[in-house]
């Protein structure tokens, strides 16, 4: 399960280290990043992926909704490797989306991890309190 919250910086050619407390979460040196619904990155491992993948999978590709879910859910994930470091490179298209410059912050989210520019993030977390 990814927990807690974690705050780290995009080192050269966007390379980014994954918490030791998350990496943990994975059974390997795999995941899956994809473009999160919000401003911001997910991170799956590769066996909670599977299972998500599998449910949209059977919505019936016949229908508008199936073919949708699938063009938006599988064009914006990739696989990647972590390195002994637990480096691994965030493409250009999900830095754009999620508008990460250089400071970051990593979410444990239950079944998976978010990766949010750390203004964002500050801005969406001070949002809901008055």
């Amino acid at each position: 399960m990814f927990l807690g919250t974690y705050v780290s910086k995009l080192m050269p050619r966007n390379q980014f280290v994954l918490a030791a407390k998350l990496s943990k979460s994975l059974s390997g040196d795999r995941l899956i990043i994809a473009k999160g619904f919000d401003r911001c990155v997910y991170g799956f491992s590769v066996e909670q992926w599977q299972k998500i993948a599998e449910a949209e999978l059977l919505k019936p590709l016949l229908t508008e909704e199936g073919r949708r879910m699938r063009q938006q859910v599988f064009s914006q994930a990739e696989e990647v490797d972590l390195d002994k470091q637990r480096r691994f490179v965030l493409p250009e298209y999900l830095l754009k989306h999620a508008q990460i410059k250089n400071d970051l912050v990593v979410i444990g989210a239950g079944d998976h991890f978010e990766i949010w520019d750390k203004d964002e993030w500050a801005n969406l977390s001070h949002s809901g309190s008055s």
